[in-house]
């Protein structure tokens, strides 16, 4: 049976979560509608599209919302995260998980655009990259935190920042650091704190900042990293990750002993997600006392077709020395979790929908988005609590 009557009372609760961000009435209640917009079934959720479906005649309402309208975006950014780590927050389960996805955009006036790779394609592309910061757990998972990442070529080119509405004075930041900034909010709010797990690709696994940055505040993680990554082992050896990784596989042959173990990651697009999983010691310069450090390395079951050897992947991983290895790999899984994230709000929250150039308004959209995708996430976890399986419908207009 479907709640409709319960969705409703719970989006009416998240559009009042946020309503002492907003100083006046009328952005407080544009703001419920957009919301409403980027819930409903339309097939674009851009400023006109939305405008039409709140009854509007023109987008000018939407538009100042997004641009110039007095209420508090980086609140409201705080009010998503905290209505999610609520809502999902599990101990036993839960991940904070930071990666990037692209938008990609015509022109050269959007802020933060330029041709760069983007895994949303694969390529390089003329698109804005937003770094995120994601919360899953065994309830769910959603999009918490917000970034626009601005290259050189536009944080070294003040007078196209100012055209952009982005602040004087902003500077260049990496993926990481941008990545460390959205985790060090979570911490100061107290939702990320000592014991929490982080994961992220390679770009994050391999800079010492960001890792250094979570070993101080005593946050265990699995980070992906490259094959040719050096890592020094506990006699003080230097190596890269797929040397190591040889040097197991001789003495497991030596010894005869397999210390591989065949674990699954969860189910994918194409069935349950199944590798083999070893953990390599590495020296534990620089962590917390108590804590190990340990290269993990994933397996094929099998060769791709076409090939004879099974590919490895890496991951460096830092956390108390009596984690076992099927914690590490429970972690190295949920990275995946914030894919999922992406094309969910994408695909039914608008979150690349928007037609906004300015550096405030792209965090506006993004931030609505955020929360809208936020709303499905909890009221999916609240209906499977209760026994409901599928998947939700479109809010109602009106």
């Amino acid at each position: 049976m479907v709640d409709l009557a319960g969705w409703v009372s719970r989006l009416d609760t998240v559009t009042e979560l946020i309503g002492r961000r907003f100083t006046r009435s009328e952005p407080r209640a544009r703001a419920g509608v957009y919301v409403r917009g980027l819930l409903a079934g339309l097939e674009r959720k851009n400023g006109w599209t939305l405008a039409e479906h709140a009854g509007a005649l023109s987008p000018d309402g939407m538009q100042r919302l997004l641009r110039t309208a007095d209420w508090d975006v980086e609140g409201v950014r705080d009010d998503v995260r905290g209505y999610v780590v609520e809502e999902l927050g599990d101990q036993a389960s839960g991940v904070f998980v930071v990666d990037e996805t692209g938008f990609i955009k015509k022109g050269v006036r959007s802020a933060g655009v330029q041709r760069q790779y983007t895994g949303t394609t694969g390529k390089i592309d003329n698109c804005q990259l937003g770094v995120f910061l994601a919360y899953a757990s065994a309830k769910g998972r959603a999009l918490i935190d917000r970034e626009l990442y601005l290259p050189t070529s536009w944080t070294e080119d003040p007078d196209r920042c100012a055209r952009a509405g982005i602040p004087e004075g902003t500077g260049f930041a990496t993926k990481p650091q941008l990545g460390i900034a959205m985790l060090a909010r979570a911490w100061r709010a107290g939702q990320l704190t000592s014991g929490s797990w982080t994961t992220a690709d390679e770009a994050y696994g391999q800079n010492p900042t960001f890792r250094n940055w979570l070993a101080d505040h005593e946050i265990p993680f699995v980070l992906a990293t490259r094959n040719d990554d050096m890592l020094t082992s506990p006699d003080g050896h230097r190596r890269q990750a797929k040397v190591l990784a040889t040097i197991a596989g001789a003495r497991d042959r030596d010894t005869g002993r397999d210390g591989w173990e065949r674990r699954s990651i969860g189910a994918g697009a194409h069935g349950e997600r199944i590798y083999d999983w070893t953990a390599l010691a590495l020296d534990t310069a620089g962590l917390p006392d108590g804590w190990g450090h340990w290269l993990l390395v994933r397996r094929q079951t099998d060769p791709s077709p076409g090939k004879t050897v099974r590919e490895l992947a890496f991951y460096r991983c830092a956390a108390p020395t009596t984690t076992p290895l099927r914690e590490l790999v429970r972690v190295a899984g949920a990275r995946w979790a914030i894919e999922e994230c992406f094309q969910t709000a994408k695909n039914e929250a608008g979150l690349d929908h928007y037609q906004v150039r300015s550096f405030r308004a792209w965090y506006a959209h993004i931030t609505l988005a955020m929360l809208a995708a936020a709303y499905l996430a909890t009221t999916r976890a609240a209906e499977h609590a209760g026994g409901e399986k599928g998947d939700l419908e479109p809010v109602p207009a009106g």
